[in-house]
């Protein structure tokens, strides 16, 4: 009987690490596939894990590094997420943030940024947060 109950938990314990292990790979099998997931430029709804056609447009996806998200009604605020989708408020598409770069407000290192706040190592002064670049729509309607 005793001999049963070792078996027993020598199973158990077994099966445990098994199922351990595979969760663990699932887990980093699934950051992987969100840190390079491939995106439509127009529909930033529409991923997948491999290179092709966006199903929507048809338009080549494009490999995109994790980032992150937000409604740009701001329907909930301040509200972030890890990935592209829809707004579950508003229904609209997520927009990326654009990681914040920083620069010399005396531009004597010319248009050099740092991804990090600061000061200039040439002029002493405080590294002031770039203003994003608007994108430019002229040439086409939409």
């Amino acid at each position: 009987m005793k001999a049963i109950k070792m078996l027993m938990m020598a199973a158990l314990t077994i099966l445990s690490v098994a199922v351990f292990a595979q969760n663990s790979n699932k887990e980093k099998s699934k950051m992987k596939m969100e840190q390079t997931s491939n995106t439509c430029p127009m529909h930033p709804d529409a991923t997948s894990n491999k290179a092709g056609k966006c199903p929507k447009c048809g338009m080549e996806l494009k490999e995109k590094a994790a980032g992150t998200y937000a409604c740009p009604m701001k329907c909930e605020g301040e509200k972030t997420y890890d990935k592209a989708g829809k707004c579950p408020k508003c229904g609209m598409n997520l927009k990326e943030i654009p990681a914040a770069t920083f620069a010399c407000p005396m531009k004597c290192e010319g248009d050099k940024t740092y991804d990090k706040q600061g000061k200039c190592p040439k002029c002493g002064m405080n590294l002031k947060e770039k203003a994003e670049k608007k994108e430019d729509h002229t040439g086409h309607n939409h």
